[in-house]
């Protein structure tokens, strides 16, 4: 090997490290667009798990597996995995997606003209090492205003409750039906955006 013309060797050559790829284990449209405003790139790759609550598991707990569980299914190494799910709770109830238009008005006839939950887990998993980074549950509280049979009846046939914890979805139609919330919003929508800035900023760096 040659030396410069001072007679000092070139410092060594360091391989660079790889930066983990991101990974949103969900295909929630409300969750694809959250975490695409940032302008990050990532993939999806939705889990499918059994989703069915544990005997007399609280609601918060319920999210907070979910969101482990379905992160540590799907990763692969060199990945970084987020996770999420989100459930309603009416007086520590679980409510989840309705089965049908029925069972939509069913729910929400429960829930107009009164409080309830919306709890959100959260999970971010290394896929290279399979442990979990960061997890938590974010909650807001939901104050529905009474509604008649009638509105309640026109919001299920726009068909939007169907594919949502609790059949109503904040960012939607279903806004008409809230009278105010005590939290964060993005956390009835199903990512709370704080939180999961915070978590990117640390573990996948350059981010911003």
């Amino acid at each position: 090997m040659s030396l410069p013309s001072d007679g000092t060797r070139p410092a060594p050559t360091m391989p660079s490290a790889v930066p983990p790829s991101l990974v949103l284990a969900s295909a929630s449209p409300r969750r694809l667009d959250l975490l695409g405003a940032l302008g990050i790139a990532f993939s999806v790759r939705p889990a499918d798990l059994d989703e069915t609550p544990h005997v007399g598991e609280p609601a918060d707990r319920y999210v907070g597996r979910l969101a482990r569980e379905k992160a540590l299914a799907v990763a692969r190494p060199g990945e970084l995995v987020l996770a999420a799910d989100t459930t309603v709770a009416l007086e520590g109830e679980i409510l989840g997606k309705p089965t049908d238009p029925g069972d939509a008005v069913a729910m929400l006839t429960r829930l107009v003209g009164r409080a309830h939950q919306v709890h959100t887990g959260m999970a971010l998993v290394d896929g290279t090492t399979g442990v979990v980074l960061e997890h938590g549950v974010d909650t807001t509280q939901v104050f529905m205003r009474a509604a008649d049979a009638d509105t309640i009846g026109w919001y299920v046939r726009t068909g939007e409750p169907l594919d949502k914890a609790g059949s109503y979805g904040l960012q939607g139609i279903g806004a008409v039906l809230v009278d105010r919330i005590d939290g964060n919003s993005h956390t009835v929508v199903g990512l709370t955006m704080t939180t999961v800035y915070c978590w990117l900023q640390k573990y996948l760096q350059p981010f911003v």
